[in-house]
């Protein structure tokens, strides 16, 4: 392999997750995935195990983000050390969750799909809603890269729906299924993502971002979550989404373009 190879690292610049994982839009659908993740009682077991929700959870939600990115836009040896790291952290996240009574595992098969089904989607909505340069093809070809992270993270690629309406199907299968629940704990992750604590970056906004993940919940979801909807909010829902999208093309890259990905850019720029 070659030094410029390594630098490009698992994706590159011609990928469609550059394309879709540069844009500030996208990231802003985390905070749906996120809200997804805590609506599953299995995974959020396994995140009270860590303390992910009450040890300063904004700085350990960075650091995920951070190693997440890594993984997406550092070179080759970078992508692999974050998998490696994150795969560390989940080697002792293992238990039977007092709430439910099953057991819970972080390279259980099942609940690894539904993380990372959760972010896919999310950020394939949040690229139609904000961005819109993505067609049809593009978008199965974002979702097939992304499984090359998901087996890096323990997630067989066999157990990945193959296309993006058959991730979806899923999706929806799990939120009809009655495995989802809203409870005391999963309301604290809503809290924070409604009312983060001062000194969180971008909290000026996250009014905002917050509205827009609880607003594109599926329907069972944002009701779990005690949100009441109307025809005035989702007017407001498309409308405000409708004009970030307009004027996005208009920002400089510095707002529009997160920090990982210009930097990658320069990174392979002066690759030899």
């Amino acid at each position: 392999m070659s030094s410029t190879d390594d630098q490009v690292g698992l994706f590159g610049p011609d990928s469609v997750s550059w394309r879709v994982n540069r844009e500030v839009t996208v990231l802003f659908g985390g905070a749906r995935a996120l809200l997804m993740h805590a609506a599953h009682p299995l995974v959020l077991a396994g995140a009270r195990q860590t303390g992910f929700y009450e040890r300063n959870p904004w700085k350990r939600m960075e650091r995920t983000l951070f190693l997440t990115y890594r993984i997406t836009f550092g070179s080759r040896d970078e992508a692999l050390e974050a998998a490696a790291t994150i795969n560390r952290a989940h080697e002792g996240v293992h238990g039977v969750d007092a709430e439910t009574g099953q057991p819970y595992d972080a390279f259980d098969p099942d609940l690894l799909l539904w993380v990372h089904a959760c972010l896919v989607e999310s950020q394939l909505l949040f690229e139609r809603l904000t961005v819109g340069r993505l067609d049809d093809d593009d978008r199965d070809q974002f979702h097939r890269e992304q499984m090359v992270g998901a087996e890096l993270l323990g997630l067989a690629r066999d157990r990945i729906p193959p296309t993006v309406p058959a991730l979806q199907a899923y999706v929806r299968e799990v939120v009809s299924s009655g495995t989802l629940r809203v409870g005391p704990d999963a309301m604290k992750v809503a809290e924070l993502i409604r009312r983060p604590p001062p000194g969180v970056p971008w909290r000026p906004v996250l009014w905002r971002i917050a509205r827009w993940a609880f607003g594109t919940l599926p329907r069972p979801l944002r009701e779990a979550y005690g949100v009441r909807w109307n025809a005035w909010k989702e007017l407001d829902l498309r409308g405000s989404l409708a004009t970030v999208r307009a004027i996005r093309p208009m920002l400089p890259r510095p707002i529009r373009l997160i920090m990982p990905a210009r930097i990658a850019d320069r990174r392979v720029a002066a690759a030899p």
